[in-house]
């Protein structure tokens, strides 16, 4: 009877006091990752790593509301590009401490932004994807965090700090405090946290930012835990380029220098032979059809150097260059708004600008064609790649078994007659396209930025 008086009365002590702080050694709220229980049904027909097409969503700009319900809202119009794998950038709450507002300042780990609604929000998006057979990834950022993240206050130790025991700043990034990896904790917590949103939102994966920064090891132990949840097919995506992000066990790395070398050739004049060069250089230690993530703009070089309609040389130049992105060697990223030739970029940190959906439906058809051709062809897709190409035009063919494509891009504002290889002269291909047929003799003249997709 005195064991029964004494509990009560300690329960009505501390419920009266109702102070967490009396007793700092103690977590009072269970973390969440520890019950996880199984929202939904695990998406069954997440693509293989080599068949993905990515569709990168910035909430910000994506809706007039900026929010999942703005996501949800066109699903069908998602899937209409012929896309399957939806890339959704930070959904968290964003700290205001020493902040820019920048999505990539995560405040809470597990919980959403309220800026793009609720977890139940966040749901409807998942399973309306997953209804229309499109994964849905996550951008998960684990080299730093908001400055009013409650792991700067509870767990000092998490965090890299200075001679004098301060918690430094992420380097060129002030609004963001750096985590320390030699802490085993911290990646412990790190690795619930990600598992939190495959069981209670049940997504398909993660788009890692800034992957370079934190050790291999890190990764090594995040994919491998990751891998462990059985009952989910994950895809894993580094934000980075390093080859060693594929010996820990992505299934994508980053096209950083894709990006920025096809950028020279456009509008530097550089030649096309240098993406070549890359073809065997981003794919050092790949294995098993581990792939680069290749596109023409995201949300960062979008905001920095403008629109890919401005870089690439209009619509028909950026139709192009993005062919090149999709078919040469590579999982394809269209970024929102891209694919409806849109002029105006989206600057950081994305509040300003809202997608305009009803104009460019002539550049959104180029882009469903694009993708289709992509879909339907496996040699494109994962068949054996042979180079033609020369300092100004981008031509080479996919191979896989008895099918054959061929495809010749023009990255010059200018006509080009092309000397075509004895392997495809003299020979007749279908348009993948346009339909039609198409007889190739041994020179094709191609005019400025124009490109052929063929197959036989």
């Amino acid at each position: 009877m005195k064991l029964k008086i004494v509990a009560v009365a300690l329960v009505w002590f501390l419920v009266s006091c109702n102070k967490r702080d009396a007793f700092p050694a103690f977590d009072w709220t269970p973390y969440k990752v520890d019950t996880l229980v199984q929202y939904g049904t695990p998406f069954t027909n997440v693509v293989d790593r080599q068949d993905a097409s990515i569709y990168q969503v910035n909430m910000r700009a994506f809706s007039a509301t900026g929010n999942f319900a703005g996501v949800t809202a066109r699903l069908d119009s998602i899937k209409a590009l012929g896309v399957n794998v939806i890339y959704l950038m930070p959904i968290f709450p964003v700290g205001t401490l020493n902040a820019f507002n920048s999505p990539y300042a995560v405040k809470d780990y597990v919980a959403v932004g309220s800026e793009f609604g609720t977890l139940a929000d966040l749901r409807t998006l998942v399973d309306g994807a997953h209804s229309r057979n499109m994964s849905v990834i996550l951008d998960w950022v684990a080299n730093h965090t908001a400055w009013d993240n409650a792991w700067v206050t509870k767990h000092k130790d998490w965090y890299s700090q200075d001679a004098s025991g301060n918690i430094v700043a992420a380097a060129g990034y002030t609004d963001v405090a750096q985590l320390n990896f030699s802490n085993a904790a911290m990646r412990l917590e790190m690795i619930k946290s990600m598992k939190y949103w495959v069981y209670t939102a049940n997504v398909d994966g993660f788009r890692y930012d800034f992957a370079d920064n934190p050790p291999v090891d890190f990764w090594k132990q995040t994919v491998d835990s990751l891998r462990n949840i059985s009952t989910h097919k994950l895809l894993l995506m580094a934000e980075g380029s390093r080859t060693s992000n594929f010996t820990a066990g992505f299934d994508f790395n980053f096209g950083f220098n894709f990006y920025g070398n096809i950028k020279n050739v456009y509008r530097s004049n550089a030649a096309a032979t240098l993406i070549d060069n890359l073809n065997n250089t981003e794919y050092v230690n790949a294995t098993n059809g581990q792939q680069v993530v290749r596109y023409v703009t995201n949300h960062d070089v979008n905001s920095s150097d403008g629109t890919p309609i401005s870089l690439f040389g209009g619509k028909t130049g950026s139709a192009g260059a993005f062919i090149i992105a999709a078919y040469m060697k590579s999982v394809p990223m269209i970024y929102n708004g891209q694919e409806v030739g849109m002029t105006t970029a989206i600057p950081f940190p994305f509040t300003s600008v809202k997608i305009a959906w009803t104009t460019g439906q002539d550049v959104t058809d180029v882009y469903k064609r694009i993708i289709a051709f992509r879909n339907a062809s496996t040699a494109i897709r994962r068949g054996t790649l042979t180079s033609y190409s020369n300092a100004d035009v981008c031509a080479f063919t996919k191979i896989q078994g008895t099918e054959k494509a061929l495809i010749i891009v023009n990255v010059r504002n200018s006509t080009i007659n092309f000397t075509l290889p004895t392997a495809v002269a003299n020979s007749t291909w279908t348009d993948a396209l346009n339909g039609g047929s198409v007889s190739l003799t041994t020179q094709v003249s191609l005019p400025p930025y124009s490109y052929l997709v063929l197959k036989n």
